[in-house]
C-alpha cells in the first residue's frame, strides 16, 4: 500500500465530525491541490511511458482533468484570499506520490501499465472516500464546499474508467 493510500485510509478511520472540526479550508485547499498534483505527475509519466493506447489515453485524461481541477482550486483560493496551508496530510500525499513515481519508473511494459492502473483505481476510491467523509464535511466556505461537490462526479468517472481498464488488462486486452 502506497503512503498516499495509508494517509487517506488514516483520514477515513477518523470520525468525520472529529476531523472536520480540526481541518480548515486552507488545509483542505492544500490537500486538494496536492492530491491532484500527485495524479497529474503519475499521469504524465504514464502518458510518456505506456505503449498501451488505452492506458496512454487514460493517463492524458488524468493530466487534463486534474490540471483543470487544480486551476479551479487555485483560482478559488486566490479569489477567497486563502493560501493553501501545508499540513501533515498534504506532505504525506506528496511523499506518497513521489514514492509511487519512483516505483513506476522501475517498471516497463505490461508491469508498468498494470501497476499504474491498479494505483489509479485505489487512489481514486480513496480520494472519493476522503471527499465524502472528510473534505466536504470539513469545508466551512460554501464556495469551497461547492467546488468539492462539483468535482466529485469527475473522480467517480475516473474511478469507473480505471476499473474498466483494470478489467480489460486482466482479460488480456
Amino acid at each position: 500500500m502506497k503512503l498516499s493510500a495509508i494517509v487517506l485510509t488514516g483520514l477515513l478511520l477518523l470520525p468525520a465530525g472529529v476531523f472536520a472540526d480540526q481541518i480548515n479550508d486552507a488545509q483542505i485547499a492544500s490537500i486538494v491541490v496536492t492530491a491532484n498534483q500527485v495524479d497529474i505527475d503519475a499521469g504524465a509519466l504514464a502518458a510518456s511511458r505506456s505503449h498501451n493506447a488505452a492506458v496512454k489515453a487514460f493517463a492524458k485524461l488524468m493530466v487534463t482533468d486534474h490540471t483543470a481541477v487544480n486551476q479551479s482550486a487555485i483560482d478559488l483560493a486566490t479569489k477567497l484570499k486563502v493560501t493553501p496551508q501545508d499540513n501533515p496530510t498534504s506532505q504525506s500525499l506528496k511523499t506518497g506520490g513521489e514514492e509511487n513515481l519512483a516505483a513506476l519508473k522501475t517498471l516497463r511494459g505490461h508491469a508498468f501499465d498494470k501497476s499504474y492502473v491498479n494505483h489509479e483505481v485505489a487512489y481514486h476510491q480513496q480520494v472519493i472516500d476522503a471527499l465524502d467523509k472528510v473534505l466536504i464535511p470539513g469545508a466551512t466556505n460554501e464556495e469551497l464546499k461547492t467546488l468539492l461537490v462539483k468535482v466529485r462526479p469527475a473522480f467517480v468517472a475516473h474511478l469507473e474508467h480505471a476499473k474498466h481498464l483494470q478489467s480489460s488488462m486482466a482479460r488480456g486486452h
